[in-house]
Protein backbone atom coordinates (compact mmCIF):
# COMPACT_ATOMS: atom_id res chain seq x y z
CA UNK A 1 0.00 0.00 0.00
CA UNK A 2 1.03 3.78 -0.65
CA UNK A 3 2.02 5.47 1.89
CA UNK A 4 -0.43 8.31 2.88
CA UNK A 5 1.43 11.81 3.08
CA UNK A 6 3.16 12.15 5.98
CA UNK A 7 2.68 15.23 8.30
CA UNK A 8 6.20 17.18 7.20
CA UNK A 9 5.07 16.46 3.59
CA UNK A 10 1.65 18.41 4.58
CA UNK A 11 3.61 20.91 5.81
CA UNK A 12 5.87 21.45 3.17
CA UNK A 13 3.18 21.84 0.46
CA UNK A 14 1.59 24.13 2.56
CA UNK A 15 4.57 26.16 3.68
CA UNK A 16 5.36 26.47 -0.74
CA UNK A 17 1.27 27.39 -0.94
CA UNK A 18 1.56 30.48 0.90
CA UNK A 19 5.30 31.43 0.67
CA UNK A 20 5.86 34.97 1.72
CA UNK A 21 2.55 34.85 3.21
CA UNK A 22 2.70 35.45 7.47
CA UNK A 23 1.25 32.99 9.72
CA UNK A 24 -2.49 33.79 9.36
CA UNK A 25 -1.52 33.51 5.84
CA UNK A 26 0.30 30.28 6.21
CA UNK A 27 -3.46 29.01 8.59
CA UNK A 28 -5.33 30.06 5.07
CA UNK A 29 -3.17 27.47 3.05
CA UNK A 30 -3.36 24.70 5.69
CA UNK A 31 -7.09 25.11 5.95
CA UNK A 32 -7.75 24.83 1.99
CA UNK A 33 -5.17 21.84 1.79
CA UNK A 34 -7.11 19.94 4.93
CA UNK A 35 -10.56 20.58 2.77
CA UNK A 36 -9.03 19.44 -0.57
CA UNK A 37 -7.77 16.28 1.28
CA UNK A 38 -11.21 15.94 3.29
CA UNK A 39 -13.25 15.78 0.16
CA UNK A 40 -10.56 13.43 -1.75
CA UNK A 41 -11.28 11.25 1.15
CA UNK A 42 -15.08 11.66 0.98
CA UNK A 43 -14.74 10.80 -2.97
CA UNK A 44 -12.85 7.40 -2.25
CA UNK A 45 -14.20 6.21 0.27
CA UNK A 46 -17.70 6.57 -1.38
CA UNK A 47 -15.65 4.79 -4.78
CA UNK A 48 -15.55 1.49 -2.97
CA UNK A 49 -18.46 1.46 -0.47
CA UNK A 50 -20.00 1.70 -4.15
CA UNK A 51 -17.68 -1.10 -4.89
CA UNK A 52 -18.80 -2.93 -2.17
CA UNK A 53 -22.22 -2.14 -3.08
CA UNK A 54 -22.73 -3.67 -5.89
CA UNK A 55 -20.19 -6.99 -4.90
CA UNK A 56 -23.18 -7.51 -2.39
CA UNK A 57 -21.67 -6.81 0.62
CA UNK A 58 -23.78 -5.87 3.29
CA UNK A 59 -23.69 -2.81 5.72
CA UNK A 60 -22.66 -4.79 8.41
CA UNK A 61 -19.45 -6.15 6.50
CA UNK A 62 -18.79 -2.49 5.23
CA UNK A 63 -19.05 -1.42 8.70
CA UNK A 64 -16.87 -3.86 10.25
CA UNK A 65 -13.89 -2.81 7.45
CA UNK A 66 -14.81 0.77 8.56
CA UNK A 67 -14.58 0.60 12.09
CA UNK A 68 -17.56 1.79 12.88
CA UNK A 69 -21.04 0.80 13.71
CA UNK A 70 -23.73 -0.27 11.17
CA UNK A 71 -25.36 2.81 11.84
CA UNK A 72 -23.00 5.02 11.36
CA UNK A 73 -21.79 3.66 8.05
CA UNK A 74 -25.32 3.25 6.83
CA UNK A 75 -26.36 6.84 7.29
CA UNK A 76 -22.69 8.13 6.46
CA UNK A 77 -22.92 6.74 2.93
CA UNK A 78 -26.84 6.29 2.07
CA UNK A 79 -27.25 10.34 1.90
CA UNK A 80 -30.89 10.48 0.65
CA UNK A 81 -31.10 12.60 -2.39
CA UNK A 82 -34.54 13.81 -3.72
CA UNK A 83 -35.52 12.45 -7.30
CA UNK A 84 -34.69 14.47 -10.04
CA UNK A 85 -37.88 14.73 -11.21
CA UNK A 86 -38.57 17.45 -8.84
CA UNK A 87 -35.70 19.33 -10.24
CA UNK A 88 -36.76 22.03 -13.19
CA UNK A 89 -34.89 21.42 -16.28
CA UNK A 90 -32.71 24.30 -15.76
CA UNK A 91 -31.50 22.52 -12.55
CA UNK A 92 -30.99 19.52 -14.38
CA UNK A 93 -28.88 21.01 -16.85
CA UNK A 94 -26.75 22.90 -13.75
CA UNK A 95 -26.44 19.22 -12.57
CA UNK A 96 -25.31 18.30 -16.06
CA UNK A 97 -22.59 21.16 -16.14
CA UNK A 98 -21.45 19.94 -13.01
CA UNK A 99 -20.41 16.57 -14.40
CA UNK A 100 -19.13 18.10 -17.46
CA UNK A 101 -16.89 20.45 -15.13
CA UNK A 102 -15.76 17.93 -12.96
CA UNK A 103 -14.85 16.05 -16.48
CA UNK A 104 -13.13 18.79 -18.15
CA UNK A 105 -10.67 18.92 -14.87
CA UNK A 106 -9.94 15.45 -15.20
CA UNK A 107 -11.12 14.69 -11.53
CA UNK A 108 -13.46 11.22 -10.85
CA UNK A 109 -16.18 12.80 -9.01
CA UNK A 110 -18.29 15.79 -8.92
CA UNK A 111 -17.97 17.39 -5.39
CA UNK A 112 -19.60 20.63 -4.62
CA UNK A 113 -17.31 22.78 -6.19
CA UNK A 114 -18.44 21.27 -9.66
CA UNK A 115 -22.13 22.22 -8.15
CA UNK A 116 -21.34 25.58 -8.06
CA UNK A 117 -19.67 26.16 -11.10
CA UNK A 118 -22.31 24.05 -12.86
CA UNK A 119 -24.56 26.56 -11.09
CA UNK A 120 -23.81 29.07 -14.29
CA UNK A 121 -24.43 26.59 -16.46
CA UNK A 122 -28.01 28.13 -17.68
CA UNK A 123 -26.70 31.34 -17.02
CA UNK A 124 -30.19 32.38 -17.07
CA UNK A 125 -31.12 30.48 -13.97
CA UNK A 126 -31.80 32.24 -11.10
CA UNK A 127 -28.27 31.04 -9.20
CA UNK A 128 -26.41 32.23 -11.89
CA UNK A 129 -28.11 35.93 -11.74
CA UNK A 130 -27.97 35.97 -7.84
CA UNK A 131 -23.79 35.01 -8.29
CA UNK A 132 -23.05 37.43 -10.72
CA UNK A 133 -24.97 40.27 -8.89
CA UNK A 134 -22.91 39.53 -5.78
CA UNK A 135 -20.13 39.94 -7.62
CA UNK A 136 -19.40 36.06 -8.01
CA UNK A 137 -18.28 36.02 -11.94
CA UNK A 138 -17.88 32.55 -13.63
CA UNK A 139 -14.10 33.93 -13.95
CA UNK A 140 -14.09 34.73 -10.05
CA UNK A 141 -15.16 31.05 -8.81
CA UNK A 142 -13.58 29.19 -11.14
CA UNK A 143 -10.27 31.45 -10.32
CA UNK A 144 -11.20 30.26 -6.90
CA UNK A 145 -11.37 26.46 -7.64
CA UNK A 146 -9.02 26.30 -9.46
CA UNK A 147 -6.43 27.69 -7.05
CA UNK A 148 -7.97 25.19 -4.63
CA UNK A 149 -8.50 22.08 -6.70
CA UNK A 150 -6.55 21.98 -9.80
CA UNK A 151 -7.35 20.65 -13.17
CA UNK A 152 -5.10 17.93 -13.73
CA UNK A 153 -3.97 18.12 -17.37
CA UNK A 154 -4.43 15.85 -20.46
CA UNK A 155 -6.71 13.87 -18.13
CA UNK A 156 -10.57 13.56 -18.64
CA UNK A 157 -13.01 12.17 -15.86
CA UNK A 158 -15.19 9.51 -16.06
CA UNK A 159 -18.25 9.59 -18.09
CA UNK A 160 -20.02 9.47 -14.96
CA UNK A 161 -18.66 10.38 -12.23
CA UNK A 162 -19.83 9.69 -9.01
CA UNK A 163 -21.07 12.90 -6.16
CA UNK A 164 -19.24 12.92 -3.30
CA UNK A 165 -21.01 12.17 -0.07
CA UNK A 166 -20.91 16.11 0.82
CA UNK A 167 -22.77 16.89 -3.23
CA UNK A 168 -24.81 14.51 -2.43
CA UNK A 169 -26.16 15.61 0.77
CA UNK A 170 -26.38 19.19 -1.08
CA UNK A 171 -28.61 17.34 -3.74
CA UNK A 172 -30.85 16.70 -0.22
CA UNK A 173 -30.01 20.15 1.41
CA UNK A 174 -31.43 21.65 -1.99
CA UNK A 175 -35.33 19.92 -0.98
CA UNK A 176 -35.41 21.27 2.11
CA UNK A 177 -34.42 24.90 0.81
CA UNK A 178 -37.04 24.47 -1.66
CA UNK A 179 -39.93 22.96 1.12
CA UNK A 180 -38.49 25.75 3.08
CA UNK A 181 -39.44 28.68 0.49
CA UNK A 182 -43.07 26.61 0.06
CA UNK A 183 -41.86 25.27 -3.14
CA UNK A 184 -43.04 21.83 -4.98
CA UNK A 185 -40.13 21.77 -7.17
CA UNK A 186 -36.08 22.18 -6.94
CA UNK A 187 -34.50 24.98 -9.04
CA UNK A 188 -30.85 26.35 -9.59
CA UNK A 189 -31.81 28.46 -6.42
CA UNK A 190 -32.40 25.80 -4.32
CA UNK A 191 -28.93 24.59 -5.29
CA UNK A 192 -26.97 27.51 -4.39
CA UNK A 193 -28.52 28.09 -1.11
CA UNK A 194 -27.92 24.39 -0.12
CA UNK A 195 -23.98 25.19 -0.75
CA UNK A 196 -24.23 26.92 2.55
CA UNK A 197 -25.08 24.20 4.74
CA UNK A 198 -21.89 22.14 4.61
CA UNK A 199 -19.10 25.20 5.71
CA UNK A 200 -16.39 23.26 5.41
CA UNK A 201 -17.18 22.20 1.72
CA UNK A 202 -15.34 23.74 -1.14
CA UNK A 203 -17.93 25.51 -2.64
CA UNK A 204 -18.65 27.24 0.67
CA UNK A 205 -15.28 28.42 1.08
CA UNK A 206 -15.05 29.88 -2.19
CA UNK A 207 -18.19 31.46 -1.78
CA UNK A 208 -16.76 32.97 1.47
CA UNK A 209 -13.64 34.51 -0.39
CA UNK A 210 -15.56 36.11 -2.61
CA UNK A 211 -17.71 37.72 -0.03
CA UNK A 212 -20.67 35.92 -0.80
CA UNK A 213 -23.04 35.40 2.31
CA UNK A 214 -25.98 32.61 2.86
CA UNK A 215 -28.50 35.45 3.79
CA UNK A 216 -27.82 38.35 1.06
CA UNK A 217 -28.42 35.14 -1.30
CA UNK A 218 -31.13 34.30 0.27
CA UNK A 219 -32.85 38.02 0.32
CA UNK A 220 -31.32 38.05 -3.27
CA UNK A 221 -33.42 34.49 -4.47
CA UNK A 222 -36.58 35.73 -2.61
CA UNK A 223 -36.64 38.98 -4.22
CA UNK A 224 -35.88 37.56 -7.57
CA UNK A 225 -38.92 35.05 -6.99
CA UNK A 226 -41.51 37.40 -6.03
CA UNK A 227 -43.01 37.90 -9.37
CA UNK A 228 -42.88 34.40 -10.21
CA UNK A 229 -46.37 32.04 -10.19
CA UNK A 230 -44.35 29.47 -11.79
CA UNK A 231 -41.40 27.53 -11.25
CA UNK A 232 -38.69 28.34 -13.69
CA UNK A 233 -35.75 29.13 -12.34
Amino acid sequence: MAPAPTLQALITVVEADSAGADALGRLTAAASTVADLTDVSDALLDHFVEACRRDGRSWTEISGALGVTRQAAHKRFTTPAPTFERFTERARAALQAAVTTARGMGHNYVGTEHLLLGLFGPAEGIAAQVLVDLGATHERVEERVQALLPSIPHLVGPDRPPYTPRAKRCLAQALAEALGLGHNYIGTEHLLLALFADEESVAAKVLRELGVESERCRELVVAKLSGFTKPGA
